[in-house]
């Protein structure tokens, strides 16, 4: 049975395919993760316009922890299943550090193509509805971040629910 994510945003809902043929790991590890709860009330803590929105992190429940927003994880990793798919708008793919197999709950959704993260970053998903929201977010004002990057989103971008639901339930909804 194929599944979709149901990614609920305070700007709307984005909906992902996934991409089991060639990330199975990371695929069945964002479902695990989604079907626990573990990203609802979350926030997206990270967005470059042009490039990403990054979320994921289960710090970013508690905005006293805004420093460590971007270290958090499920307390487990999953190894890098780098794919021929391309980093494009509406993709996918696992956020990680500089080790390649460092890779645990936090994602990106690309706004535009990002080819030189290609076969370097596990892309799993694509968009197949949700423009609207993603052109919502992308539009979203930022500011500096503690880490000095201009990428910290103005006022909090929720995430506050990821469902896994069967195609056919999203496709008749």
């Amino acid at each position: 049975m194929s599944e979709v994510a149901v990614l609920q945003t305070d700007q709307g809902p984005i909906v992902l395919e996934f991409w089991e043929d060639v990330a199975p790991k990371t695929v069945e590890n964002f479902k695990k993760l989604a079907s626990d709860g573990f990203y609802d009330g979350t926030c997206f803590h990270r967005l470059i316009p042009g490039f990403m929105i990054q979320g994921g992190d289960p710090l970013t429940r508690d905005d006293s922890k805004q420093r460590y927003w971007g270290t958090g994880g499920p307390g487990h990793n999953v190894n890098a299943e780098f794919n021929d798919n391309r980093h494009q708008r509406g993709v996918i793919s696992m956020a990680r550090s500089s080790d390649p197999n460092s890779a645990g709950s936090q994602f990106f959704i690309c706004f535009a193509d990002a080819s030189f993260l290609d076969g370097e970053y596990t892309c799993f998903g694509r968009m197949v509805d949700g423009e609207d929201t993603l052109a919502k977010l992308e539009q979203t004002p930022i500011e500096q971040s503690p880490s000095g990057e201009r990428s910290k989103p103005v006022n909090r971008v929720n995430l506050e629910s990821v469902k896994i639901v069967p195609r056919s339930e999203w496709e008749n909804a």
